[in-house]
């Protein structure tokens, strides 16, 4: 399956603008990471940033990739469109919870809660993380942390309709958080103010908003075009002059409506034309002729 760099861009979009979000779900955790290496030790702080959200977006595109193939199962029943529509209403949810004005996506994180409940034992083992390793597995374990945004783009990595464009979609939003969550001290206090407040925060929640709208749009707009397009192919596929017409039986049509005048006659070839059928018809033709010259 080739996926489209719109979808990756709008996955990459959607993972930036909900950025404010992941500073306060992840940010508590990479201040953590930051407190336990020694403030002189610069080059090994930054490794162990890094290799902590390299274990988180791992996560994600391994999420993309599992509900991928749940949803390759789905597409290939002919449910693709239905696919398409929750994702565009979860990112429509995704846009209000942004912007604050309908926190209904926090209902989904109450499902993987249950899930967290064994994971998280398992993060806690990893500390203190002292070396690049326990920080890939901490992120890695970090990633499935409940949260209704990660859900909504999960659902949009399912639109795509098979694991590998569910990977990738969700390997591009796990890219557009990582700006924000490997931000530390002022930047990140910066950052967090800037993404906080209303004007830019209602800017990023309409353009999600708008964007559910399109993904909506384009799965009812995609299933008209797929008949469409079916259908184009089935003619274009249709190769009549293979046809074998002899076996056809033109006794039962009706030619009463054709009109013979406006019939081009100039490329027909006469002479390769029977007809030995017309000889009955001729020689009672000259048995009237005979019988009216005696007369």
């Amino acid at each position: 399956m080739i996926i489209e760099w719109s979808a990756l861009t709008a996955a990459f979009l959607l993972g930036l603008f909900s950025s404010a979000h992941c500073v306060g779900m992840c940010g508590g955790i990479m201040g953590a990471l930051s407190m336990a290496i020694p403030a002189n030790a610069k080059a090994r702080r930054w490794v162990i940033l890094l290799s902590y959200n390299l274990g988180r977006i791992f996560s994600y595109a391994l999420m993309g990739a599992i509900v991928g193939v749940f949803a390759q199962q789905i597409t290939e029943s002919g449910g693709a469109i239905w696919l398409r529509w929750i994702a565009g209403l979860l990112l429509i949810a995704m846009g209000l919870y942004l912007a604050n004005w309908w926190r209904g996506l926090t209902y989904l994180e109450t499902g993987g809660r249950y899930l967290w409940a064994y994971l998280q034992p398992l993060g806690k083992a990893l500390m203190p993380v002292d070396n690049a390793a326990k920080a890939v597995a901490l992120g890695g374990i970090w990633g499935w942390l409940p949260c209704g945004l990660v859900y909504s783009a999960l659902a949009y990595a399912m639109a795509q309709g098979d694991a590998f464009g569910g990977g990738l979609i969700m390997l591009a939003f796990g890219l557009g958080t990582l700006p924000a969550v490997l931000a530390t001290g002022f930047v990140a206090q910066q950052l967090g103010r800037l993404l906080q407040r209303r004007q830019i925060r209602w800017s990023f929640a309409l353009v999600v908003i708008l964007f559910g709208l399109w993904t909506i749009w384009g799965g009812g707009h995609g299933s008209h075009q797929h008949h469409h397009d079916s259908h184009q192919q089935m003619e274009e596929g249709m190769d009549h002059s293979t046809m074998d017409h002899s076996a056809m039986d033109h006794s039962g049509m009706d030619h009463s409506g054709v009109d013979h005048a406006e019939m081009d006659h100039s490329q027909m070839n006469h002479a390769d034309m029977d007809h030995t059928s017309n000889s009955q018809s001729s020689g009672a033709k000259d048995s009237v002729r005979e019988q009216t010259d005696t007369q």
